[in-house]
């Protein structure tokens, strides 16, 4: 599944799973999702969150505080992905395909993470007034703009 997502996306969704390990929590959410993407500071998503002025560092100090407060688990080894990130991550395949790329980069998982009202990490982009079409015309400009391709969110074909 993972085939289309950028390099900087997968990162996204590694760091997403190593942030609930190291907090013990007992799943993968979109907080943790959010988290990672606060942490890619290379990826397309990063430029968009920036334009609208938020910033990176507060923005993971804030996801620290909140996984802080998470019911905690013994065993980490391989933490089950929430419906709610499961359902961020086909939004953002959908989103890609709907801007018609050949890839699903950080900005598709952001956008995937804002459509969801009711996940936290949406909740929380909420707080900072971000909204789910602002954002979207925003990632077109950037991407049309070649600022995916200033920021390394290469572009991974599909395997054949």
């Amino acid at each position: 599944m993972f085939e289309r997502f950028t390099e900087h996306a997968r990162h996204v969704i590694e760091l997403a799973g190593r942030e609930a390990q190291r907090f013990g929590n007992e799943y993968v959410g979109t907080e943790h999702l959010l988290w990672g993407l606060a942490k890619e500071v290379h990826g397309v998503a990063a430029t968009v969150l920036e334009r609208f002025h938020v910033d990176l560092k507060p923005l993971r100090r804030e996801m620290d505080e909140m996984l802080k407060t998470r019911p905690h688990v013994d065993d980490v080894e391989k933490l089950p992905q929430s419906v709610h990130v499961k359902e961020a991550i086909q939004y953002a395949v959908e989103e890609a395909r709907a801007m018609r790329h050949n890839y699903v980069g950080t900005e598709h998982l952001l956008l995937g993470l804002l459509r969801n009202p009711q996940a936290v990490a949406a909740q929380v982009l909420a707080d900072y007034n971000l909204d789910l079409d602002p954002v979207r015309e925003e990632v077109r400009r950037v991407v049309a703009a070649g600022a995916g391709q200033a920021m390394c969110d290469v572009r991974i074909p599909a395997e054949e």
